[in-house]
């Protein structure tokens, strides 16, 4: 059974979330490395789960080209 990854852990800085273990920081047991794996909210904020680049709500403008007009000398 697969855990619920937490969008906002109270302390994400105490654990290892490099897999589905959540080891302590001090104790990593899975072997992923001598470091730990933060969690995005360490890494890109609060907002890391927001997928902003596929708003599907609002439909894009379509741009008209512009003329650029050059005068004559």
């Amino acid at each position: 059974m697969i855990k619920k990854f937490p969008l906002h852990p109270a302390h994400p800085e105490r654990l290892c979330w490099g897999c589905d273990r959540y080891c302590a920081a001090d104790a990593l047991a899975c072997g992923n490395g001598s470091d730990r794996t933060a969690h995005p909210v360490e890494l890109f904020g609060d907002d890391w789960h927001i997928d902003t680049l596929s708003d599907t709500t609002s439909t894009p403008q379509a741009q008209t080209p512009t003329a650029i007009s050059i005068a004559a000398n």
